[in-house]
C-alpha cells in the first residue's frame, strides 16, 4: 500500500471516528434532556440537539463530496439520514454520485420528494442521466423541467445508451471556438466565461459549418501570440469518439494516450459532448467492483448494514446452483463406492485432484476476463491463446502431477496408486484449462459479463470431472 494511500484512509478513518462522536453526542444530549422535567427537557432537547447538528453541519460542509460519501457508507442506517439531512441540497447531488449504487438507493428512498426535487435541479443533464435509473419517474420529470431546452435534448439522447457505452459517459460541457479565429478573440470569450468545464485541457476547433476540425491544447494557446490564428496552431490528430463506440475502448484510450479529455461526435462530425478523465475512471471503478462480485456469483455490491433478507436475496441464486453441482460430484463418487472401498486411500488423495483444477482454471479465467476486457482476443490471437494455455498447462501439468505422484508413494509405497494421482491431475487441470477459456468466452459472445459466475461453473466442472477421472483411472488400474 502506498504512502498516500495510507495518508488518505488515516485521514478518512479520522473523519469517520469524528461523525460518529458528534452523532453520539446528539443521542447523549437528547438523554439528558429526556432525564429532566417534561416542559424543560423538551427546550434543552431543542437547543442541544440544535447547537451540535449546527457543528455537525458546519463540520460536514468543509468535506469533499467523495469523502462525505465514504461517511454515509459506513454509517449505520439511522446515523446515514441524521448525516444526509446537514447536506446542503446544492452539494447533496455531488454525494449521490460518489455513493455505491446500493447505499444511493437507500437514501434516495427516504428523501422526500420536495427535497429530493430541490437537489436533482443542482445536478448537470449527464448527471441527471446517470442517476435516472434510480429515482422516481415522476420525481426525474420534474427535475427536467427546470432545465433547458438543449440540456433536455442531451438528457433524452444520453438515457438512450447503454450503460457500456461512450454516449452514456459523455458531458455536454466543452468549450468550442472557431478556426477562423484569433487567438486574442479566444482568450477574450474565454475570460468571459461565467464558469469553466472541469479537467478543460483543451478547446474543439470548429469550422463555420460546426464540423470539428481539430483540438487547441490550453499551453499552445498561452505560449503563442494573441494575432495568430486558430487554424495554424491546431491539432489534427486528435483522438475522437463516438455516442456508440464501447466505454472500455475508451478506458484503454485514455490510458495509451494519457488523455484528460477527448470530443464526442456524431455521425456528421459534429461536435455533441466531451468525454473526461474523472468519467472513465468512475466507469472504470465500477466495473472492477461489478466483476470482482460476478466472479464470486454476486449480483450486486452488498451494503454492510444491509438486512439477512437482502443478503439472501443477493447470494442464494449463485449458492443454490453451487449446491446443485455439489450434489453432482457427490453422485460421481457415489457410482465408485465399491472402487473407494478397496482402495481406502482414494478418499484422502481425492481432494488434491480437484483443489489443483480449480486454482488452475481460476487463473486462466481471470487471464481471459482481462484480455476481453483489453479487448485483446480476436479469432487469430484467441488460437495462439488457447495453444499457450493448453501448453503451459501441461508443463504444469506433468510438475503437480509428478509432486503429487512421489507424495503417494512416500505415504503409501504403491507406484501404480501414484501413477493414478499424477495421470488424474495432469488430465483435470487441461479440463480446467479448458472451461476457464471456455465459459467466460461464452458468456462474452452472448452478452453477458465474462465474470458472472466463472469461479463457481469451473469449480463446479473441476470438482466434478476431477473425481470422475481420478475414481475411473483408479477402477481402471487398481481394481
Amino acid at each position: 500500500m502506498s504512502d498516500v494511500h495510507k495518508t488518505t484512509d488515516k485521514i478518512l478513518g479520522q473523519q469517520l471516528t469524528h461523525i460518529r462522536e458528534l452523532l453520539n453526542k446528539v443521542n447523549v444530549v437528547v438523554s439528558l434532556a429526556h432525564s429532566q422535567v417534561q416542559q424543560r427537557g423538551d427546550i434543552l432537547e431543542n437547543l442541544a440537539r440544535h447547537q451540535v447538528l449546527a457543528e455537525l453541519k458546519s463540520w460536514v460542509q468543509r468535506l469533499h463530496a467523495a469523502d462525505i460519501a465514504y461517511l454515509i457508507t459506513n454509517l449505520s442506517p439511522d446515523e446515514r439520514l441524521l448525516l444526509w439531512h446537514q447536506i446542503r441540497p446544492a452539494r447533496a447531488g455531488d454525494v449521490l454520485l460518489e455513493l455505491d449504487e446500493t447505499v444511493r438507493e437507500q437514501i434516495i428512498g427516504l428523501t422526500n420528494e420536495t427535497d429530493l426535487l430541490a437537489i436533482l435541479e443542482h445536478l448537470d443533464a449527464d448527471d441527471l442521466a446517470y442517476l435516472s435509473d434510480e429515482v422516481p419517474q415522476g420525481i426525474l420529470e420534474q427535475a427536467l423541467k427546470t432545465f433547458t431546452e438543449t440540456e433536455r435534448q442531451f438528457f433524452a439522447e444520453s438515457v438512450t445508451h447503454s450503460e457500456d457505452s461512450v454516449g452514456h459517459l459523455m458531458t455536454p460541457t466543452f468549450v468550442s471556438v472557431r478556426d477562423n479565429q484569433t487567438l486574442e478573440q479566444v482568450l477574450l470569450s474565454l475570460r468571459g466565461l461565467e464558469e469553466y468545464p472541469s479537467h478543460l485541457d483543451k478547446l474543439f476547433v470548429l469550422d463555420q459549418r460546426g464540423v470539428f476540425r481539430g483540438l487547441l491544447p490550453i499551453q499552445i494557446l498561452l505560449r503563442n501570440s494573441p494575432e495568430k490564428r486558430v487554424h495554424d496552431l491546431l491539432v489534427t490528430d486528435a483522438v475522437i469518439f463516438h455516442p456508440n463506440d464501447n466505454a472500455r475502448d475508451a478506458v484503454q484510450a485514455f490510458e495509451r494516450y494519457d488523455l484528460i479529455s477527448a470530443p464526442v461526435l456524431n455521425d456528421r462530425g459534429k461536435l455533441i459532448g466531451r468525454l473526461t478523465v474523472d468519467d472513465i475512471m468512475d466507469y472504470q471503478h465500477n466495473k472492477a467492483d461489478e466483476e470482482m462480485l460476478a466472479l464470486a456469483g454476486l449480483s450486486r455490491q452488498e451494503d454492510l448494514f444491509a438486512t439477512i433478507r437482502e443478503g439472501v436475496r443477493n447470494r442464494s441464486v449463485w449458492l443454490m446452483i453451487n449446491v446443485f453441482t455439489a450434489l453432482i460430484a457427490s453422485r460421481v463418487i457415489g457410482a465408485f463406492e465399491g472402487t473407494i472401498a478397496h482402495v481406502v486411500a482414494l478418499a484422502t488423495l481425492m481432494p488434491i485432484v480437484a483443489s489443483v483444477g480449480g486454482n488452475t482454471g481460476n487463473q486462466t479465467t481471470a487471464l481471459m476476463i482481462r484480455f476481453l476486457g483489453l479487448g485483446q482476443l480476436d479469432r487469430r490471437n484467441m488460437r495462439l491463446m488457447a495453444r499457450k494455455e493448453l501448453g503451459i498447462t501441461i508443463v504444469i501439468g506433468l510438475l503437480l502431477g509428478s509432486v503429487g505422484g512421489l507424495f503417494a508413494y512416500l505415504i503409501y509405497f504403491n507406484l501404480k496408486l501414484a501413477m493414478v494421482l499424477g495421470l488424474a491431475m495432469l488430465l483435470n487441470l487441461l479440463i480446467a484449462s479448458v472451461v476457464g477459456m471456455t465459459v467466460p468466452l461464452s458468456l462474452h459472445k452472448f452478452g453477458r459479463d465474462p465474470a458472472l459466475g466463472s469461479s463457481i461453473l469451473l469449480t463446479a466442472t473441476t470438482d466434478s470431472m476431477g473425481f470422475f477421472i481420478f475414481l475411473g483411472l483408479a477402477t481402471l488400474f487398481l481394481i
